[in-house]
């Protein structure tokens, strides 16, 4: 029963790291992802001229989960047209966002983008659009640099810990 229980608590703390690693390597990939949706965007805006809310059911039609949701929710309450287009970004990230991988300085590049967007004529959202598009490079490196350097780490900690459990309690 012993053996057991310790594989047990072994299995579940190393799934707990695996999780945690996980998670580092989700963000460099729905940032890209991020990416992607804003360049769609700014074509969409200033090329295709198309309205935000159209732009947004375009983008959620091509996106994975959870950016797809965002997009949805933009548009949803653009839809009900009891919202700016910035409350309706705003609020749409704030929904959101406990579903992403991202972390608080893309959310501030979100937000601000989130300011300009629906304001200004094409160009100045063009502008904006590409200055968030650098921002998000940036962490995009950052989340890069983050996930090589602690994600094995993370994932040996987690076997380590229930080794350590497991030896504790015998």
């Amino acid at each position: 029963m012993k053996i057991l229980g310790a594989i047990i608590i072994i299995a579940a703390s190393t799934w707990a790291g695996f999780e945690w690693a996980k998670k580092l390597s989700e963000r460099p990939k729905q940032l890209r992802q991020l990416k992607v949706a804003l360049q769609s965007l700014e074509a969409e805006i200033v090329y295709g001229l198309t309205p935000l809310g159209q732009a947004c059911i375009h983008l959620a039609e091509q996106l994975p989960k959870p950016l797809a949701w965002f997009f949805e929710t933009v548009n949803k309450k653009l839809e009900e047209g009891s919202s700016s287009a910035q409350e309706a970004w705003d609020s749409s990230l704030n929904e959101i966002w406990k579903f992403t991988a991202f972390r608080q300085g893309e959310m501030e590049v979100m937000r601000q983008l989130g300011a300009t967007i629906g304001k200004h004529d094409r160009d100045h959202q063009q502008k904006q659009l590409r200055l968030a598009l650098i921002h998000l490079e940036r962490e995009e490196g950052e989340a890069k640099e983050e996930q090589v350097k602690y994600e094995k780490m993370i994932k040996s900690l987690g076997f380590l810990a229930g080794i350590l459990l497991v030896i504790l309690l015998i």
